[in-house]
C-alpha cells in the first residue's frame, strides 16, 4: 500500500505514477546531482534555474551566492517548488503518439531557511561535495571562514514532497500491435569517465 500524498499541492494527478513512500523520495534525491529550483520574482515573472543540492535527513540543502537572484528571493519566504528527475529510459511505441520515457522524478514545495551557522553551513557543504562525488572531501582544501561568508546556504524541508514514476514497455493500441514496426525500450544511463586533470 502506497503512502498518503503530504497536502493536495503535493499530490500527482496520475494515480498510477504518484508515490509517497519517503524512501522512495529520498533515494530519488539522492540519486539526483542537479535540481531544478523555481519561485515567483518580486515583479511577478517565474524564474526556473539548475542547481546541485544534497538531502540530509528530512531537508534538502540549496547553496549558491548570496547575490543570487533566485536564492536572496527565496531566502524572504516566498514559495519554492524543487524539481529533480532521473532519465531511465526511452520508450518506443509502435504509433508516435504513445512514445514515452521511463523516468523517477521528485517535487517539493515549501520555503526554505537560512543556514546561518558557520559549522553547520561547513557540514552541508561538506556533504554536498561528497554528493557530488563521493570521497572528493579528502581530496580538497575546505572551505575558509571567507568562503563560508560568501556562500548563501538554505534548508527546504521535505514536509511536502511527492515522487511521479514511469516504468515499463510501450503502450500501444491493440490495432497497432501489429504493425511492423520495432517498439521496445532504449535504456538511458549516466557514466562517469576519469578525472582531465588540468
Amino acid at each position: 500500500m502506497t503512502a498518503a500524498p503530504p497536502s493536495a499541492r503535493a499530490t500527482v494527478r496520475r494515480d498510477d505514477r504518484g508515490r509517497y513512500e519517503r524512501e522512495l523520495i529520498e533515494a530519488i534525491l539522492d540519486e539526483a546531482l542537479v535540481c531544478h529550483v523555481g519561485i515567483v520574482q518580486d515583479d511577478g515573472w517565474p524564474l526556473v534555474l539548475p542547481t546541485l543540492h544534497v538531502r540530509d535527513g528530512d531537508a534538502l540543502y540549496l547553496h549558491g551566492s548570496p547575490a543570487s537572484r533566485l536564492l536572496r528571493t527565496a531566502k524572504k519566504g516566498v514559495p519554492v517548488c524543487v524539481t529533480v528527475m532521473l532519465l531511465d529510459g526511452l520508450v518506443m511505441a509502435r504509433s508516435a503518439f504513445h512514445h514515452s520515457i521511463n523516468y523517477r522524478s521528485v517535487v517539493v514545495f515549501g520555503t526554505v531557511q537560512p543556514v546561518t551557522d558557520g559549522a553547520e553551513k561547513a557540514r552541508v557543504l561538506d556533504l554536498l561535495v561528497e554528493h557530488v562525488q563521493a570521497g572528493r572531501g579528502a581530496e580538497c582544501r575546505p572551505p575558509t571562514e571567507e568562503e563560508l561568508r560568501k556562500t548563501l546556504v538554505l534548508r527546504l524541508p521535505l514536509d511536502e514532497a511527492s515522487a511521479k514514476m514511469r516504468e515499463g514497455g510501450p503502450i500501444d493500441d491493440p490495432d497497432d500491435l501489429d504493425l511492423p514496426f520495432p517498439a521496445g525500450v532504449i535504456p538511458v544511463r549516466s557514466v562517469r569517465d576519469e578525472l582531465v586533470r588540468y
